[in-house]
């Protein structure tokens, strides 16, 4: 009989999904960040940072979302609880994370706190976060100031120095959530003081509703109360029906200890804010003005409104640790005299069965080692914590910009997004961070699914269907890139996700995959590939543009804008990520077709796809505008001028790898399964022999038969292969660097009309403004990109075996086959966050606190990228949203070995590791 302890959590996942019940109910669902969001920009000039700032954000009721500090909220987030807190010095009561807006920092946008995504499991069953909140003043206007006097090249001003967390006067505020039931929620707030003196602390755990009723077709006002309860503060949460979303039942949040109850309302305080009169005296920001100047008027004294917090003002002495109480649950006081009785007993019992169900997915090698299972966790803990309620209806907001269908083009152009009025957001969505960036991203999204599945497989499958909805999906076929702007374009990885999260899928169901999703997935990505062969292939030549491609200022030139030069380029990486692309298409069409023989016509269609847009990279003779350097043996983008003369930008970047990630095996009875496919192929092949002249073609059988479609032969392999795993190169000690080491010495210079334009390798912060100047691709580790290689290489070595060795690092002379190749990548990239033989983890870099003090250095952040040279976090803190990616490598590089790759049914071999 089964341990019925070990399948609770995955018994709770069942359960949601038929329906039985709504574990889901409640979760991590609030914003970071809602201040300085397109959402909540009405300017003139489209500056959202500008409009709505943080200083206005304790005033101001937002108009699509909340943000709050180790926030939940049900999944419609009518009704927010967070956490509030106040140490006696500050200006303001901290209910939000600060940081600076992208013109404030030498870097770009980047929050200035420290806070921890613990422990989830993925039905919020139990959740722990960590906060760090400074005893002293806390340094808004230092932060702001010395950020602004710093240059490109200098690194940013953290919180850490400017001094306030000196002699560990700080409290360690650990917040904890478990459901006893799908609307029974657990809430333990611990404050532990690390400084060498006794000091006060305000709590405020805090209950709201979000204001939907100042709009039109809000409904009317609902209301939170105070109740007569004998043994705690109880708030009763009665919320009402709106012409947009249906009524929450009623909730009650009760509050150990009895503290006072402070009333106010969530409404824009305007006579803060514009010098305008309020049309009550309880605002926003009341709670604050209470607690911080002593404003007993700012509150409501009738115990009513739609804000409330309870008031608990602690003395903490030295290595002490004060804990509160509290419960939100439909359980109605007369009902309740005793609601924090079992409440320790519930709390242990979630914390367990989190244990035990991070225990079944992890495997063996990695349990041995605490650290590398430490990483893991708290990786996945921050893909779950990074979950969002997302509400933005576009025709309303283009509406309330007075822009319409009918309204003329120099109209909508003043008016980001102006081209997607059928969009409606109205769903929970993994966002890739939740400061700063809390919009979901069509591509991040494309990642953040892997990991996410491993926990979760029904929550990934629902994001990938998101995107392919027709109220995100545009109707022209176009994926919405990101909120800044829907219709810049994204690399489309969405098919490869789609496969992965199917295959995982289907060995959680013992063989039996879910054809249903992949078909309809496969339906709506039809018309995502159809748009980009119309759009984006200017010359019909199956050589692609795609612009921006999320790889921000990689190389010469913006890609978002127009060339200097007039004229376009013919993109390395888009035609590489459109083989991909339509590889993935072929590999879904396959599985299609062996339950269904009409999608042999599929199987054929994307075949034929992925050899004509392959070829086109590198044509049959000696052709100076291909993208393939036969002298440097490496892919260049090629630049067009206006009179059809070309010349390739021979930047040495990640644009020139990803045609490697371009690759799909098939095992070797495909084609007997696939007749009609089959001879198809051949008849396509004997009218077009020089299509397969110089990529490799699924006619050359490899390890048991196996076939192959690839961008590269074994020729173009072995050459670029030298390049990547050269140390003075792409081979990083973290991993594989976005551009060549080799321009750090040897820059790239394209000299046009008197200009200069110049890529220098950049290991850390980008030197350059290109694209908002918060992101570098010009040298630093990204995980996305180096995942795919990785993948890649797994799927070369599965074909090629044993028999094809090469030189790792370059120039070492040590020989290994490409299963070693990998092994070694994952290495890599893994030790970024581990414990090295002195204690420390690159991560961190120079931070001595995060490398050595017992209360940080096991506290986990996953950046957006990292330091070419030395493996140091960069960008966004907190973008677990691909880089906790690291969570599948750590799991399938700890448990997969030779003979699984070369076992029968590779796909399968690697998802059977890892499963609960």
């Amino acid at each position: 009989m089964a341990d019925k302890r070990v399948d609770a959590e995955q018994a709770r996942l069942e359960e949601s999904h038929s329906g039985k019940a709504d574990w889901k109910q409640w979760g991590p669902y609030l914003s970071e960040r809602q201040w300085g969001t397109v959402r909540e920009d009405y300017s003139e000039d489209g500056n959202a940072w500008a409009y709505f700032t943080h200083d206005q954000a304790r005033s101001r009721a937002y108009r699509w979302g909340e943000d709050g500090l180790a926030g939940v909220s049900d999944s419609k987030q009518r009704l927010c609880f967070a956490l509030a807190l106040w140490n006696g010095r500050d200006p303001i009561l901290k209910e939000r994370l600060f940081g600076l807006t992208n013109s404030e920092g030498n870097h770009g946008e980047d929050v200035k706190e420290y806070y921890f995504y613990l422990d989830s499991t993925p039905t919020h069953s139990y959740m722990k976060y960590l906060y760090k909140y400074p005893q002293r003043r806390f340094p808004y206007e230092d932060l702001v100031r010395t950020n602004a006097a710093r240059g490109k090249h200098e690194l940013e001003y953290e919180l850490l120095d400017t001094g306030v967390f000196a002699d560990d006067r700080y409290f360690d505020v650990f917040v904890e959530y478990a459901k006893a039931g799908p609307e029974d929620l657990l809430i333990k707030i611990s404050a532990a003081n690390r400084g060498p003196e006794a000091a006060s602390l305000h709590l405020l755990p805090t209950l709201w509703f979000r204001n939907t009723w100042s709009w039109g077709g809000g409904g009317s006002k609902p209301l939170l109360e105070r109740v007569q309860h004998p043994n705690a503060s109880v708030v009763g949460a009665h919320h009402t029906v709106s012409l947009t979303q249906e009524a929450l039942p009623d909730y009650f949040l009760y509050c150990e200890g009895s503290p006072a109850l402070l009333f106010t309302e969530n409404e824009t305080n305007a006579q803060r804010l514009w010098g305008q009169p309020n049309a009550s005296p309880y605002v926003k920001d009341g709670i604050h003005e209470f607690v911080v100047h002593g404003r007993t008027d700012a509150v409501n004294p009738a115990g009513r409104g739609t804000k409330v917090s309870a008031h608990v003002p602690l003395s903490v002495g030295p290595g002490e640790m004060r804990t509160v109480r509290l419960r939100l649950t439909r359980s109605v006081p007369a009902q309740t005299p005793a609601p924090f009785q079992d409440f320790d007993q519930v709390l242990a019992q979630r914390k367990g069965e989190a244990d035990r169900f991070y225990h079944a997915i992890t495997p063996p090698a990695v349990k041995a080692d605490p650290d590398r299972a430490r990483v893991m966790r708290q990786a996945l803990a921050g893909m779950l914590w990074s979950k969002q309620y997302f509400h933005y209806d576009l025709s309303t907001w283009l509406k309330e910009h007075r822009v319409g269908p009918e309204s003329p083009p120099w109209v909508r152009q003043r008016v980001r997004n102006a081209e997607w009025f059928h969009m409606m957001n109205d769903d929970i969505i993994s966002m890739p961070d939740k400061w700063e960036y809390p919009w979901y991203a069509a591509w991040d999204l494309g990642f953040q699914v892997v990991p996410l599945a491993m926990v979760d497989v029904d929550f990934a499958k629902s994001q990938l269907d998101l995107m392919l909805r027709n109220d995100y999906l545009h109707p022209n076929g176009q994926m919405p890139a990101y909120e800044w702007n829907f219709g810049d374009v994204n690399p489309p990885v969405h098919a490869h996700a789609t496969m992965q999260v199917y295959l995982l899928d289907k060995e959680r169901r013992g063989g039996k995959g879910d054809i249903a999703f992949l078909g309809y997935a496969f339906s709506k990505l039809l018309v995502n590939f159809t748009w980009w062969v119309n759009r984006k292939d200017r010359s019909g030549n199956n050589v692609f543009e795609g612009g921006f491609l999320g790889l921000d200022n990689i190389g010469v030139f913006d890609r978002s804008s127009p060339l200097p030069t007039g004229g376009w380029l013919e993109q390395a990486d888009g035609t590489a990520w459109m083989a991909f692309f339509s590889q993935q298409m072929l590999r879904i069409a396959v599985e299609l077709a062996l339950h269904n023989r009409a999608y042999e016509e599929f199987v054929t269609k994307f075949f034929e796809h992925t050899i004509w847009i392959s070829s086109a990279m590198d044509r049959v003779g000696e052709n100076q505008d291909d993208m393939w350097d036969e002298e440097d043996g490496f892919f260049y983008d090629v630049l067009r001028f206006p009179d059809g003369e070309a010349t390739r930008l021979k930047v040495r970047s990640m644009v020139g790898l990803l045609p490697l990630g371009a690759v799909a095996i098939f095992d070797e009875d495909i084609l007997d399964r696939l007749p009609t496919f089959t001879r198809n192929a051949r008849q396509f092949l004997l009218r077009h022999p020089e299509l397969a002249a110089n990529i490799h073609m699924p006619s050359e059988p490899g390890v048991g038969g196996r076939r192959m479609i690839s961008i590269v032969d074994e020729k173009k392999l072995r050459r670029i292969l030298t390049r990547m795993l050269d140390e003075a190169e792409f081979l990083g000690p973290y991993g594989i660097r976005a551009l060549s080491r080799h321009h750090l010495e040897h820059p790239y210079v394209f000299r046009h009309a008197g200009q200069e334009f110049r890529v220098s390798y950049v290991p850390g912060d980008s030197d350059t403004g290109m694209f908002g100047g918060n992101s570098n691709w010009r040298g630093p580790v990204w995980m996305p990109v180096n995942l795919l290689l990785w993948a890649a290489l797994l799927r070369l070595a599965a074909f090629y075996g044993d028999g094809f060795q090469i030189e790792c690092p370059t120039g070492s002379g040590k020989q290994m086959n490409l299963f070693g190749v990998a092994h070694t990548l994952a290495e890599r990239l893994i030790r970024t966050f581990t414990r090295d033989a002195a204690g420390r983890r690159p991560v961190y870099g120079g931070s001595e606190k995060f490398q050595s003090d017992l209360h940080w250095r096991d506290c986990m952040l996953f950046y957006e990228y990292f330091h070419g040279d030395n493996g140091a976090g960069i960008g966004a803190s907190h973008q677990t949203g691909w880089t906790g990616a690291i969570a599948r490598l750590i799991q399938l590089n700890g448990a997969l070995t030779e003979e699984m790759l070369y076992a029968p049914d590779l796909e399968q071999q690697l998802f059977k590791v890892g499963r609960p």
